[in-house]
């Protein structure tokens, strides 16, 4: 076939199916692996590769001074997430590599040890099973741009980069009071973290190197190498403010890496809005399709348009709407699934609301091939919807609406001639939302992935909130709840 003539027609289902199991990202891992290690059999190597690795498995950097609490926070990230935590202490405690012994070496002989000599060492650390397939936490490398350029070279690539830090003299008067668990590992400190287990206590030692000259000394090393550290990382990084509880840091640490990082993989955004009358769905997604080009898929004007059809559909639906009753969820269904099914919705992504009203409604979703991606909800308070809808009114002469708190009429004349419209008569607002509130308790419920929104405040605020979910990757729970 001459592409150049007649171009291969790809479904647009396709783009649904790589998304849902993330093929261009675990295609892109497997390129970038076979471009950096460049094997002499690269298909036994991509089937390792296929049967050990995990796009999602965590790949942390966790860097930062001297006291800042790497430690501690990478050991219970270690157990949060079940993965294998390297640094300094685990590389060379079990002689588990020749190199391990080398470096020992070098230490004896209190000799630097070589940058590339690090990073051959961590590769090897990094190859074996464990790493493979859980993941991995770098604790304190690389602390300069040389390793850190070592590293690269070799592949390790981090998904996640957190750097923490604090000022000076917190560390250096932190770094007096640790202690350390010889048996465990865990790191103690004598005023903010002392253990209530006596036998704890009896066993904990000070470690070397926390005199306050020393740690001053190793501070200045830090801030010497860190300008290098940014270089390799830029934007990539994340800093965390160490001086507070670590608790608080590491759950900080923790929201940070559950977040998948930014992909070059196309993403078409399936925006489902939900929200009582009055919440400023239509509004959102005008504002959403403005700005990104989606299609703005309104159930509710589909109704009326498909209506005012002189078609054998249109027909049957107008009775519903001219009496005011609810159209059979299987035509909404039906019309809704044609619409968001079409190339350009495929292409461009969607924004739908309207639909679901309950749980029965959502469940038809997936069958009729409607798989949103961002589901929010806008939650606003009754008393406020009241506000919103029952101050509206229209003007019958040009059509503008009117709301006698927010937007007034700017002349006499106008505002003698506006009208309110029945729907929006109190009574009517007050049955719509009371149906509302009744049905969304299990409609939240279905949607577990959903997103909740205070929709009680100015509307660009909520349409910024609303954006910086749908430009950032959501956490992939499957993985990360287990």
């Amino acid at each position: 076939m001459d592409a150049t003539k007649r171009p291969l027609y790809i479904p647009p289902q396709m783009g649904l199916y790589a998304e849902k199991h993330r093929l261009f990202d675990m295609m892109q891992e497997l390129l970038g692996n076979l471009l950096i290690h460049r094997p002499e059999n690269p298909l036994d190597f991509l089937i390792r590769q296929l049967k050990f690795s995990n796009c999602d498995a965590p790949r942390i950097f966790l860097l930062g001074p001297p006291a800042s609490g790497k430690t501690t926070i990478a050991m219970w990230l270690s157990k949060q997430l079940i993965i294998p935590r390297i640094s300094r202490e685990t590389l060379l405690t079990h002689e588990w590599s020749a190199l391990s012994s080398e470096v020992q070496g070098y230490r004896e002989r209190k000799q630097n040890i070589p940058e590339d000599l690090w990073a051959q060492l961590i590769e090897e650390r990094m190859k074996l099973e464990d790493c493979l397939c859980s993941g991995w936490i770098l604790e304190g490398f690389p602390d300069s741009r040389e390793l850190a350029r070592c590293l690269q070279v070799r592949g390790i690539i981090p998904r996640h980069v957190v750097v923490l830090y604090a000022p000076d003299i917190v560390l250096i008067e932190r770094n007096l009071g640790k202690r350390v668990d010889e048996i465990t590992g865990e790191v103690y400190h004598t005023t903010f973290d002392w253990p209530t287990d006596e036998n704890i206590r009896w066993r904990l030692k000070a470690p070397r190197g926390i005199s306050e000259k020393e740690t001053a000394q190793r501070l200045l090393e830090y801030h010497r190498n860190f300008p290098g550290i940014i270089q390799s990382f830029g934007k990539s990084m994340k800093l965390i403010n160490a001086d507070q509880l670590c608790a608080d840091a590491f759950w900080q640490v923790l929201s940070h890496v559950r977040q998948p990082p930014q992909t070059p993989a196309p993403f078409s955004p399936r925006i489902l809005l939900c929200g009582p009358p009055g919440s400023g769905k239509s509004l959102q997604a005008a504002l959403l399709a403005q700005k990104y080009g989606l299609i703005n898929v309104c159930c509710a004007q589909m109704l009326k348009e498909a209506a005012t059809n002189d078609t054998r559909l249109g027909k049957f639906i107008k009775p519903y709407l001219d009496g005011g009753w609810p159209v059979p969820d299987k035509i909404v269904i039906k019309l809704l699934s044609k619409r968001i099914n079409r190339l350009d919705c495929y292409i461009r992504g969607w924004v739908l609301h309207g639909f679901p009203k309950d749980e029965d409604q959502a469940k038809r979703m997936p069958g009729a091939g409607i798989y949103p991606n961002r589901i929010f909800f806008l939650n606003v308070p009754a008393e406020t919807i009241l506000e919103r809808l029952s101050y509206s009114m229209v003007d019958p002469v040009s059509g503008e609406r009117y709301h006698t708190l927010y937007k007034p009429a700017i002349t006499k004349e106008v505002n003698d001639r506006l009208l309110i419209n029945p729907k929006e008569m109190e009574e009517t607002i007050k049955s719509k939302v009371d149906l509302y509130f009744r049905l969304s308790s299990n409609l939240e419920q279905y949607f577990e992935d959903a997103i909740f929104i205070n929709a009680d405040q100015d509307p660009q605020t909520v349409f910024e909130y609303i954006e910086s979910f749908v430009i950032n990757p959501l956490p992939v729970k499957e993985i990360w709840d287990l």
